[in-house]
């Protein structure tokens, strides 16, 4: 380590890192960049779900390369005219014309006589393909429209279309603000107009290449991924590297008081961080790891680009940021630059009294701790999961709202129904759909490719439960007919939910594990871990509370997407348990000269200014999801801030250094910190010389 220390920061190797860095990232952001992918059918469906299995099935089918555009011509309450009806007839002859487009069917008014529903189809099935003609099609359907007449895209192509619109320009909205916001706490934080340029642009360098590096093994591994994944990426990025530098460039400017040298106060503040950053990023990378067991392709594919952006953030703040940061003088922290105390005496701080309150009556202040936490975590018992199609944007797509509109005037069933596909007698399996009492009515589809579709009608509502057990129903119905399988939206939703409930019921029981292991090999102990973890789950389920009361009472949000747990457990435990890191390293190195008590005490004080600072930073920085159209990222992005915000202010401030006083040095059980030696880092001595 020390060598690697001299090297980082010697005079010519500094300039040399630093620049292999930046032309390096450039030269991979400008001839590698980011891969892409297209969106397959099959991208959103559980893996071994017979709803999936619909889907691959039905690719044998007929104009499987094509998507249909629905389109709606409607009125708020009073009936379509003649006119309207011939309006109808006119555009959609019209919009078949456009290269690409054919017409399938006819304006069917419903039986209320305010709507009718006219079907094209678009050859290709690309989002930009869906995207492009579908905004041809909406310019055509406008012109010469009567008064009153509104006129809308959905399905399928509509649907693509919308989703290819709304992330448009999303992911740049998203990357400049958390930049921004990053800046912007840089500045708070150090007080500098120069300092805060060179961590974010080592952060900022570290998240394009992460983007690179995790596409292209992506594609190599052949994993899902699509926008909303690099964008939770660079959040993380920005979010974890610039925590990790934060950590570092506050040991080094404690380090310029000790020692005139900033080469050898960099050697030594890199020496005494980067365990802690490896420890750190090391047990996020195992906990974003384990969700590539999850059984959604989207989420395992987020899992590993993520960890492959941990990765990548952590090696460049601690390769790349040092030695950029030896090559600019004590002056780059003006106007408050550090400079060295011959008799460094620690001042009183607000943590260190903080944790001197502490102190006096820690057992008091555990238990109230713990049971603001509790109250706070009452109100996940009245959380709810599972979001409509309709309730999956912040601001709601054109394609969306058609489909409501259809549902107005049309039966439900027919809206949206449940499609069987089969490879077994077609006859057969539609007298066996008859006998499921939810049934209304089943009639053939297309055929083709020894595949026969079977339109169902539901007599349920959609996403009610009785809708889901209607598809149960079906499937034990269907259940001795062999390379047959129940599709579409219901069964879609059941898939999902039931999907989500086993992913929570592995992953979560796992990742404690993993995190467990890695504080037990980190601290060579057993009861500071259990407790670290411990405190994380409380701190998890406090936000989760917390939050549920934010989006019912605030925000509007009355279910959760079936996703949000899952991965803002992830996010929250694997970097949640990183402030307990920083802040157990420092006690347990302390606690070799001063004691465990005493070490704690100092500990806080140490690193609470930072830890707060990272916090803050960590939780504004998933607080800019919100940027992004869906709202299942906006609830993970609020529960993930209201997380950290607790877990900086609350558990780390208070609760474990409460725990750690009252059990003293039985808090690093089995370890027996006073009888280990005195580190040589303890005391300033001179380091060796760094190579020239």
């Amino acid at each position: 380590m020390r060598a690697i220390a001299r090297r980082l920061t010697s005079r010519g190797w500094a300039a040399a890192i630093a620049l292999l860095a930046v032309i390096g990232s450039v030269l991979v952001i400008g001839l590698v960049g980011s891969a892409s992918r297209e969106a397959l059918p099959t991208d959103t469906y559980p893996n071994g779900s017979d709803s999936r299995a619909a889907v691959e099935l039905a690719q044998a089918l007929p104009g499987t390369d094509s998507m249909a555009a629905v389109v709606v011509f409607s009125r708020d309450s009073d009936k379509l005219t003649p006119a309207d009806l011939a309006f109808a007839k006119g555009r959609l002859a019209a919009a078949s014309s456009i290269d690409g487009v054919k017409a399938a069917g006819p304006a069917i008014p419903s039986q209320d006589g305010t709507s009718a529903v006219g079907t094209l189809t678009i050859d290709g099935t690309a989002a930009t393909v869906a995207r492009d003609k579908v905004a041809e099609i909406r310019t055509v359907l406008q012109d010469g429209r009567p008064d009153g007449l509104s006129t809308q895209v959905t399905g399928p192509a509509g649907i693509s279309a919308d989703l290819a619109k709304v992330f448009d320009g999303a992911n740049f909205r998203l990357l400049g603000t958390t930049a921004l916001v990053v800046a912007l706490l840089l500045i708070i934080t150090y007080r500098s107009p120069v300092l805060w340029l060179i961590p974010l642009t080592i952060v900022g360098l570290a998240d394009q290449v992460a983007a690179s590096a995790a596409t292209h093994v992506l594609n190599l591994f052949g994993m899902t991924y699509d926008q909303s994944t690099t964008g939770i990426l660079s959040v993380l990025v920005f979010g974890a590297g610039t925590d990790y530098a934060l950590l570092l460039i506050s040991r080094y400017r404690d380090e310029l008081k000790r020692y005139e040298d900033r080469r050898e106060a960099m050697a030594v503040a890199w020496r005494r961080t980067v365990e802690t950053v490896t420890s750190s990023a090391a047990t996020v990378f195992v906990g974003l790891l384990s969700i590539v067991l999850s059984l959604f392709p989207a989420t395992r594919g987020l899992g590993l680009a993520c960890a492959i952006g941990v990765v990548v953030a952590a090696t460049f703040v601690m390769i790349a940021l040092p030695s950029a940061l030896v090559c600019f003088g004590r002056w780059v922290f003006w106007p408050r630059i550090p400079k060295v105390v011959a008799d460094l005496v620690d001042r009183p701080s607000l943590w260190r009294r903080v944790g001197d309150a502490v102190a006096k009556r820690p057992a008091v202040y555990a238990a109230a701790t713990f049971l603001i936490l509790v109250l706070a975590a009452l109100p996940i018992f009245g959380v709810t999961t599972g979001l409509s199609q309709s309730d999956q944007f912040i601001k709601k797509p054109e394609a969306i709202a058609a489909g409501e509109r259809i549902a107005k005037s049309f039966s439900a069933g027919s809206v949206d129904p449940t499609r069987v596909y089969t490879k077994a007698s077609a006859a057969d399996v539609m007298s066996a759909i008859k006998t499921v009492p939810a049934v209304d009515s089943v009639r053939p589809g297309a055929t083709g490719g020894g595949v026969t579709e079977l339109v169902v009608t539901l007599k349920t509502t959609p996403s009610s439960a009785e809708s889901k057990q209607a598809i149960r129903d079906l499937r034990a119905a269907l259940g001795t007919y062999g390379d047959t399988h129940v599709g579409g939206t219901e069964a879609r939703a059941l898939d999902v939910t039931d999907a989500s409930a086993r992913d929570r019921s592995l992953i979560l029981p796992l990742i404690l594990g993993f995190v467990l292991l890695a504080l037990v090999v980190l601290l060579r102990s057993v009861v500071a871990p259990v407790l670290l973890v411990g405190t994380v789950l409380v701190t998890y389920v406090a936000s989760f509370g917390v939050s549920w009361l934010l989006f019912t009472g605030v925000i509007g949000f009355s279910r959760l997407d079936d996703s949000t747990p899952l991965l803002a457990f992830v996010f929250l435990v694997a970097l949640g348990v990183d402030y307990n890191i920083f802040l157990v390293s420092r006690a347990l190195e302390e606690a070799r000269t001063h004691g465990t008590r005493e070490a704690m005490i100092r500990s806080l004080a140490a690193t609470g200014g930072v830890i707060t600072s990272a916090g803050v930073l960590l939780a504004a920085v998933f607080a800019v999801l919100g940027v992004l159209p869906l709202v299942a990222l906006a609830q993970i992005g609020v529960i993930i801030c209201v997380g950290v915000l607790l877990d900086t202010l609350v558990v780390r401030t208070v609760l474990v250094p409460a725990l750690a006083l009252v059990l003293g040095d039985a808090f690093w059980w089995p370890r027996k910190v006073g009888h280990e030696q005195p580190s040589v880092e303890n005391t300033p001595e001179p380091e060796p010389a760094p190579i020239a």
